[in-house]
């Protein structure tokens, strides 16, 4: 008997494959299997549970699982891969066939996953999810960005109380706001405004207790996060989450790629001979590029120390323009974005002046 050759067992195992999409919901998920033909061997809704999900998919038989991004598709992909299956992460964002369909519903998403990822995984525009580790690191700082936005939002209401009645709070940082005012707070607004100083004490001192604990575990576990403080501007809590979001550098073969996978690359809209400037694209993670925008604030600002990126960034400026500090901001943070990944995977110390001559250093 003729034995079957490798490329022979391989195309049966594809034809036996199920090919899966689930629209990923709160609560409830719908699911749509399909055959290697394109025939839907089931559908329904599951809970968005890991006993649900096992139930549905269990691991006797590999599939591969299209899901789209969202708040549950970490867990979610972590769970069914350890059961063995092959699970793909749409991008939601490159996706206008299901995101700006006139026939949009869970299971319309959910049949069109399943095509998409039968016919060729490509189109989903795969993403590749942090590890649960990372992902639990990486809460500590969300947690800590919660509690400054709340803390904003309870400055500016004792403001406005204050100012409603005849009285205006002193300008200070947001760590000594609640410390400052009390001594100028009137007595009668210490029932209303004073309770709104109490919450912002209160919060000052958690934001105090998390940044020691940013600081502990960017030297502890994350020690590549030293050599990205080296650049102006760019703090502990930057640097941590520049390392916790990339989590694997080697991913990315040049450095030039970091500014597209942050949405700091400017769009394009180009036809025949109709080419306008646009502004950035603002995909990847929003919270990384609004810091290193910020990082790009304090580097081109009078205090801090001369370097080439400086001297750049202020050269744009000079441009002139209705949006020239700006569009300067936004050049300087996707610098800083390729900046800070050639750091990490070289391993090299910072060089303000890289690539500049000691005699074009000294005439600066």
């Amino acid at each position: 008997m003729k034995k079957s050759s490798r490329h022979e067992i391989e195309k049966v195992n594809e034809r036996d494959r199920l090919y899966v999409g689930i629209d990923l919901g709160d609560r409830w998920g719908h699911y749509c299997i399909q055959n290697s033909e394109g025939e839907t061997v089931e559908s329904g809704k599951t809970k968005m549970t890991a006993d649900a999900l096992t139930k549905h998919f269990p691991g006797g038989q590999p599939m591969r699982i299209a899901i789209e991004t969202g708040t549950q598709s970490n867990w979610v992909r972590s769970h069914l891969a350890a059961l063995g299956h092959e699970v793909i992460v749409a991008n939601a964002r490159e996706l206008q066939a299901i995101t700006r369909s006139d026939r949009k519903s869970d299971p319309e998403d959910a049949r069109k996953l399943a095509m998409y990822v039968r016919i060729d995984p490509r189109i989903l525009h795969p993403i590749q999810h942090r590890s649960m580790e990372v992902q639990q690191d990486l809460a500590i700082i969300k947690a800590r960005d919660g509690l400054v936005r709340v803390r904003t939002v309870l400055i500016n209401a004792a403001r406005g109380l204050a100012k409603t009645c005849g009285h205006r709070l002193p300008s200070c940082a947001s760590a000594y706001f609640a410390s400052r005012c009390r001594t100028t707070l009137p007595r009668a607004l210490e029932a209303s405004v004073g309770k709104l100083l109490d919450e912002i004490d209160h919060l000052t001192q958690q934001i105090s207790k998390l940044d020691c604990e940013v600081r502990t575990l960017a030297a502890e576990r994350y020690p590549e996060t030293a050599r990205l403080t080296q650049v102006p501007g760019v703090g502990p809590i930057t640097a941590l989450t520049y390392v916790l979001t990339i989590e694997d550098p080697g991913r990315f073969p040049k450095s030039r790629t970091m500014a597209s996978f942050l949405g700091l690359r400017p769009r394009q809209s180009q036809s025949g001979q109709r080419d306008p400037q646009l502004g950035i694209t603002k995909a990847g993670n929003r919270h990384l590029r609004w810091l290193l925008v910020e990082c790009a604030h304090v580097l081109m600002s009078r205090r801090s120390p001369d370097n080439r990126l400086k001297r750049w960034g202020l050269r744009l400026c000079e441009r002139g323009g209705k949006n020239a500090k700006k569009k300067a901001v936004a050049a300087v943070a996707r610098k800083l974005s390729v900046l800070l990944h050639r750091l990490w995977i070289s391993g090299q110390p910072y060089d303000p002046f890289y690539g500049s001559s000691a005699a074009g250093q000294s005439a600066a």
